[in-house]
């Protein structure tokens, strides 16, 4: 009789990726994202532990959003008070903070829960080239040979 294995979290290795988001379409590469965040790509993955590995995106500000979404997609959050309500569209995050795009669009893609909030930790994303986390010598991961959709082309 065979039995599924549990992952223990003595058993469970994280590694490094490093993401390069030049022109990559922003809801195809934060499904990947989430997927290693997760740890839905190995094969001891446990859904009630936290497998997943850490993810490092850099060019977060070359990103590519498909269609007109840069101005009509809308990011909306309440301050609290009576009618608090702000919105600001993709453009102009873009502008400010380009790291909250690719942020916003990983987090909705994970559990909203203890654990999802964990997985968010080990999410790392940096607007320019440079990050500090050489050391950790991060696997390049390359999104864009995955699907040709992945990328957005110039002509486009």
């Amino acid at each position: 009789m065979k039995t599924t294995t549990s992952a223990k979290p003595a058993d469970i290795k994280k590694n490094w990726y490093l993401v390069d988001a030049t022109d990559l379409v922003l809801g195809r590469l934060a499904s990947q994202i989430a997927t290693i965040l997760r740890g839905k790509h190995k094969p001891s993955y446990t859904p009630h532990m936290d497998c997943g590995d850490y993810v490092v995106v850099i060019n977060a500000e070359k990103v590519a959003l498909t269609g007109n979404k840069m101005e009509k997609k809308m990011y909306h959050h309440h301050t609290g008070y009576i009618g608090g309500i702000k919105s600001v569209n993709a453009a102009k995050l873009m502008e400010k903070h380009p790291e909250d795009l690719i942020y916003k669009a990983v987090e909705r893609m994970i559990s909203r829960n203890k654990l999802g909030r964990a997985q968010m930790t080990k999410l790392r994303i940096y607007a320019g080239a440079e990050h500090p986390h050489t050391a950790q010598s991060p696997i390049a991961l390359d999104i864009a040979t995955k699907n040709r959709k992945n990328k957005r082309s110039i002509e486009e």
